[in-house]
């Protein structure tokens, strides 16, 4: 009898793998959501160019770069994460297949996610950096420190990140 329970527990337990689907579906509609946002602010750029000055522009260029960080990080995440866990996505022999599909593990993935949120980072550093004004208060100064530092814990988490998965991996062997 034990067999059986540790059998049909087994099996429960594997399947609840499926349980994560929805988070995956929920990504995807995130996706959508993101693409509303870029649209519209692809279409105020486009309708003030002309009359906005330079800095706004790469302002507005960099928010849509940031955009599209978070669009292709959100589709590695749905990708990677769903043939980690879930299943593996049956489109291998699909011409458009990225090559990086079903290379990435765990480690793998939570290192682009890193560097895909530094790089995010330092794009909103960058704006902020663009937008002080030419007489700036006590208060932008303070602000553009924590965003700094904040930057700056992002990329020492990626470098630890790293390190931490090239120890676990252990000497390579020749």
């Amino acid at each position: 009898m034990p067999g059986k329970v540790e059998q049909f527990l087994e099996a429960v337990i594997f399947k609840s793998r499926w349980l994560l689907v929805p988070f995956y579906l929920g990504l995807v509609a995130s996706i959508l959501l993101l693409l509303i946002k870029f649209v519209q602010e692809l279409l105020h750029l486009s309708l003030h160019a002309i009359s906005t000055s330079e800095s706004e522009v790469i302002i507005g260029i960099l928010s849509l770069v940031d955009m599209a960080l978070v669009g292709s990080l959100l589709l590695m995440i749905i990708f990677s994460g769903y043939e980690i866990f879930v299943s593996k996505l049956d489109e291998a022999a699909h011409a458009d297949r990225p090559d990086w599909m079903g290379k990435i593990d765990f480690s793998g993935l939570k290192l682009k996610v890193i560097g895909a949120i530094v790089a995010i980072s330092a794009i909103d550093l960058l704006q902020v950096f663009m937008e002080i004004p030419e007489e700036p208060t006590q208060a932008n100064a303070d602000m553009f420190l924590w965003k700094v530092v904040l930057h700056m814990a992002f990329v020492l988490s990626g470098v630890f990140f790293a390190l931490m998965d090239r120890i676990s991996e252990g000497p390579k062997s020749h």
